[in-house]
């Protein structure tokens, strides 16, 4: 899967910010709207998840600089 942006070495503890609304989807706290608990990196989300800010895809996601 590629990300739009920067998709090269994701790590599991990385956040990654939607390029569409900006939501950022952060492992150490999940995704309470998809019912995803904390501790779920990026890569391991289904293949149909999508952003709960605004149903974007997940290769709309941007990994956030340090």
């Amino acid at each position: 899967m590629r990300f739009e942006g920067s998709f090269l070495n994701v790590k599991p503890d990385d956040k990654l910010e939607c390029g569409i609304c900006w939501w950022v989807y952060d492992p150490t706290v999940g995704d309470d709207v998809r019912g995803i608990p904390p501790g779920v990196s990026f890569a391991e989300l289904p293949d149909d998840w999508h952003c709960p800010g605004c149903d974007a895809p997940k290769h709309k996601f941007m990994v956030l600089g340090a």
